[in-house]
């Protein structure tokens, strides 16, 4: 193809449909098109090599070099001017092979006679499945027509391979989508779940990337994009008038996107050069996704991010594959995404076992309600949505953050030997579920419950928890398309504190902003959100929202006591302000004539360092305080939690840090303030047991974790943990936890 015509190019794909058809196996199939290539292209070689492992590149076929380094012929990523096509996924054009940068020289190919080089990866939307070479003995860069063309043809050997046009033996044609695959991810929720892949949004499967008329695939296109130009028309003529400036402004922007020229003239040079309609826009969604990689601007990643989304909804339109195929959920389903929202999750409802996604955070909506649920988490599993199908059987650790997809024998009967061991456990916690938290020396810890939803409370009865010491009140917010009224939010606390009958429930006002984004809100760009405008900033400088809030829980009471707590205060100012905010609406709620709490305790969450050193007046004002750890901890390191390189890399049981926390136990104690800990590291066992002997006498919880944490308590000596805290400090130790195991572990041993 040395003009590079789109007729040629026509042809060249038409052969390999035709080739594509006959019968022959997958290794038959390879060699004759890499024969084909050559002969379309004149060139002297043409070789396509497959990935066996991640790491792995294999030649498998080749016309043109030595037949027997064919299966034989192995690099790693990065390695050579092949491996280089695979690390980076762009292509390698080059005259004179030998001297360019990362050439390694293959003694067994026989390829050392051929000086030019023209190598570009095989993938699909970012998957890179292998790469495909052509080679001349002349000094020649091939032109843009021809490199465009290759392009052309790697899609549809990307498309062919993930369909099993190619499956032979070895590792490198195996089929796809069978073997077994484990994915390092990070812990978002803890506990292990095996099961069945039910997909959040199922991958359009193209069978039929290469056009038989070019002319009807053209039309399909256009009346495709009719039909999404139309639905984006009518997503922006429903938009009502008091609908957020900045959600038109989107929908703006997918329109202006779904209209542009440009994309569409792209998309139909590819069906000129002989794709079919739908394979066409996946060519142009892979070069959109690999620009979204590559910009570091984050307003032009979302826009990119707009037009892969609109390439998404076009190929549904073209393929008639819809969000929803039909598909059954599968018995015990993890549910894997990219990532998902608050209100489709809980669209879900309990019925999942565990959770992947490849993207989120340990801060995110996603967490909450996984935490909420008891699930296991795992997320930033990279690629495992180019690899998981529907149903197939996977493994969820979610302690160590990984994922074992369709795993052998031996290593799922060696997860479910974990899942029986902690199931053993539970059922004895359940022995001690109505006893007291009480040590050997006497001490009585109160174990409190972290909640969010409705769904959360018959959980105070099961785990044996006290009450609820902090009931996230967002989640009314973030699953909804509009701000809630006063009257649904007074309806929904009213049928928290009925169903927790009596006990007390720690109630936050709305915590947004950061990780937490309202999506009627207009979204604010912040260099660092985590410490930007949230929380008590938003309800301070939003007050029509703050109002309305404290107006609902003041009548969900209706005559109960009712405790507040003011989330990331980092001033005395901030709790002052926002405590009369609360005293001027009960005054108003007296006004009217409505019942008030018999009881109202205000409380704020210490959840920055500024706060523990704030007057001696504000502990002496406050109901009570809950330090609140997962925020704390990041402040107190300077180490973002969502950060995988550096969130891990601080001990909570650090000598600094549990000084920092006595500090805090001792101010309360001067003025007889209550004072507890909320947050996940109040539900691991070791955690909580160096806690309380520092002082800490309430911890609030995860409902699974209360159980573990009181069969520790009621095993162990606060006074006697305290003195080997106080040993492991004076020792100039960096944390006090390896002393603290040796203790355990000694105890055990003697007991």
């Amino acid at each position: 193809m040395p003009n590079g015509t789109e007729s040629e190019s026509r042809k060249l794909l038409g052969r390999l449909r035709d080739t594509l058809a006959e019968e022959g196996a997958g290794q038959e199939r390879l060699d004759r098109i890499t024969t084909i290539i050559a002969e379309s292209m004149a060139t002297d070689v043409c070789s396509i090599y497959l990935f066996r492992d991640a790491e792995t590149l294999e030649l498998c076929a080749t016309e043109g070099l030595n037949q027997e380094a064919v299966h034989q012929t192995r690099m790693r990523i990065g390695e050579g001017l092949v491996g280089r096509v695979a690390r980076t996924s762009t292509p390698v054009n080059t005259p004179d092979a030998p001297s360019a940068r990362g050439f390694r020289f293959m003694p067994e190919t026989g390829e050392e006679i051929f000086s030019s080089f023209l190598g570009l990866p095989i993938q699909r939307l970012g998957d890179t499945l292998g790469v495909l070479v052509v080679q001349s003995k002349d000094a020649r860069s091939y032109t843009e027509d021809e490199v465009y063309a290759l392009e052309v043809v790697a899609m549809v050997l990307a498309e062919m391979t993930e369909l099993g046009a190619f499956q032979g033996e070895g590792a490198a044609m195996s089929a796809r989508h069978v073997q077994q695959a484990l994915f390092r991810g990070g812990t978002a929720q803890e506990g292990a779940a095996e099961g069945h892949v039910y997909l959040h949004e199922p991958r359009v499967v193209i069978t039929n990337p290469i056009a038989d008329d070019p002319h009807v695939e053209l039309r399909r296109l256009e009346d495709a994009m009719a039909t999404l130009r139309g639905s984006v028309d009518e997503m922006l003529g429903a938009m009502g008038k008091n609908t957020d400036k900045e959600q038109v402004k989107v929908i703006e922007a997918y329109r202006m996107f779904a209209n542009s020229r440009s994309w569409v003239k792209r998309m139909q040079e590819n069906v000129g050069l002989g794709l079919s309609a739908e394979a066409a826009v996946e060519k142009e969604q892979s070069a959109t996704r690999a620009r979204m990689e590559s910009v570091p601007d984050a307003y032009l990643r979302d826009r990119l991010h707009d037009l892969d989304d609109l390439s998404n909804r076009l190929l549904r339109l073209l393929t008639g594959q819809g969000r929803d195929t039909g598909a059954e959920m599968p018995d015990n389903p993890i549910l894997v995404a990219k990532n998902i929202g608050p209100g489709e999750l809980l669209d879900y409802g309990k019925k999942l076992k565990g959770i992947v996604l490849e993207e989120g955070s340990v801060g995110s909506h996603a967490a909450i309600v996984a935490r909420a649920w008891a699930i296991p988490l795992v997320i930033n599993a990279k690629r495992i949505l180019t690899e998981a199908l529907n149903g197939d059987h996977i493994l969820v650790d979610g302690d160590q953050g990984i994922v074992h997809l369709r795993p052998e024998d031996a290593v799922a009967a060696a997860f479910r030997d974990k899942i029986a061991m902690q199931t053993q456990a539970q059922q004895r916690y359940t022995s001690i579920r109505e006893k007291p938290a009480t040590t050997l020396d006497g001490e009585t810890i109160a174990l409190h419950m972290n909640a969010g939803l409705m769904a959360d409370l018959p959980s105070l009865v099961s785990s044996g928890a006290e009450g609820v010491g902090l009931f996230r009140t967002e989640l009314q917010f973030l699953t909804r398309a509009r701000v809630p009224r006063r009257s649904e939010l007074a309806s929904i606390y009213g049928s928290v504190m009925d169903a927790a009958k009596g006990k007390q429930v720690v109630f936050r006002t709305l915590d947004i902003g950061s990780d937490k984004v309202l999506p009627y809100m207009k979204a604010t760009e912040e260099p660092n959100p985590a410490m930007g405008w949230r929380a008590i900033r938003v309800g301070l400088d939003k007050k029509g929202v703050m109002r309305m809030q404290l107006q609902a829980l003041i009548r969900a009471a209706n005559g109960r006591p009712l405790s507040v707590m003011f989330p990331f205060v980092a001033q005395f100012d901030e709790f002052r302000d926002a405590r009369q905010h609360l005293l001027d609406e009960l005054e108003r709620e007296r006004k009217l004539g409505h019942t008030l709490p018999v009881d109202v305790k205000i409380g704020a969450m210490l959840e920055t360092p500024s706060l523990a050193f704030a007057p001696k007046q504000f502990f002496e004002l406050a109901d009570f305080i809950s330090i609140g750890g997962n925020d704390l901890k990041q402040f107190f390191f300077a180490a973002d939690r969502e950060n995988e390189r550096v969130r891990k890399r601080y001990d909570t049981l650090n000598v600094s840090f549990l000084t920092f926390l006595e500090q805090i136990v001792a101010r309360c104690a001067e003025t007889n303030t209550p004072v507890s800990f909320c947050g996940e590291d109040a539900g691991r066992p070791v955690e909580a047991l160096c806690f309380t002997a520092i002082g800490l006498r309430t911890l609030s919880m995860r409902p699974a974790s209360i159980g573990p944490v009181k069969s520790l308590l009621r095993r162990t000596d606060l006074a006697e943990a305290k003195q080997v805290i106080d040993a492991a400090r004076l020792s100039g130790a960096q944390s006090v936890r390896a002393a603290v195991m040796d203790w355990l572990t000694g105890r055990a041993e003697t007991s």
